[in-house]
């Protein structure tokens, strides 16, 4: 993983950053994923998110394909493209992903290879926790890199897929494994103010109060479907797809709201 970072108008006073999750898209794109239409729930996310003037990125956290086909990765990259987005759109892989067809398809002008965005008081860096399972595993170069690139004059927003505390239901068995050795990183560097990740199909905030992790992590409802915590497997919710937005503040403080559309 190569960190790139790419700078904003320093004339800005704050950063509005919206992030997608778990798209799950099929090579048919008519497929159904838990009997809902993935293709479409994305397409009308993208919809809602190029209406949205006052974004300034699009960070993706991963899971595009749920049938492994190159083809899934070209509908995302059609649809994004389609959307007509003002803004750069960043990503980094999920357990479901290919990362060699995510870097094939997703490409500039529409996609910023790109790992830090960086601003005048901000640095939001995207961490690959790609394992060899569906669990995550940060390796041992992302995290020196992560390492090496911070800036502690500056605030940080740190986005992967997996996440890296217990949410209670039954995707903790696919969580980060080495989620310890992250929050000992994150303990040598004050300036580090939150964590955001997708994967548990939920958009849920889990303070350092109630979860016992030394930072609050936002975690992002997934595009496809919401995740029913009281089963045991995949289960879908009666909830349309969702979408997180950010708006990081010149104070350093964080703003996040968490949006749902409408079942169809």
């Amino acid at each position: 993983m190569s960190i790139n970072p790419e700078l904003k108008d320093l004339s800005s006073s704050a950063i509005t950053l919206a992030q997608i999750s778990d798209c799950h898209l099929f090579a048919d794109k008519s497929a159904l994923h838990c009997g809902v239409n993935v293709y479409d729930n994305l397409q009308r996310v993208l919809t809602e998110l190029s209406n949205n003037h006052a974004l300034d990125y699009l960070v993706f956290t991963g899971d595009l394909s749920q049938d492994h086909t190159e083809l899934s990765y070209r509908h995302f990259a059609d649809l994004v493209r389609q959307a007509n987005l003002k803004v750069p759109v960043y990503f980094l892989p999920g357990n479901h992903d290919d990362e060699s067809l995510l870097n094939k398809y997703l490409t500039p002008p529409y996609f910023h290879p790109g790992k830090v965005i960086e601003d005048l008081r901000w640095q939001v860096c995207l961490l690959s926790s790609k394992g060899d399972t569906p669990a995550g595993y940060l390796s041992k170069q992302s995290l020196q890199q992560l390492k090496q690139a911070v800036n502690p004059d500056k605030s940080q927003l740190i986005f992967m897929h997996h996440h890296p505390v217990a949410v209670g239901y039954f995707i903790d068995r696919h969580g980060l494994t080495n989620a310890e050795e992250f929050w000992q990183l994150t303990e040598n560097f004050p300036s580090m103010k939150a964590v955001a990740c997708g994967h548990v199909h939920r958009g849920l905030t889990l303070s350092p109060e109630n979860s016992g992790c030394p930072l609050v992590v936002h975690t992002c409802p997934a595009t496809s479907i919401q995740f029913d915590p009281g089963c045991e497997t995949v289960s879908a919710l009666a909830q349309g797809p969702g979408y997180r937005l950010f708006t990081l503040n010149e104070d350093t403080s964080i703003n996040t709201q968490v949006h749902y559309l409408e079942v169809l």
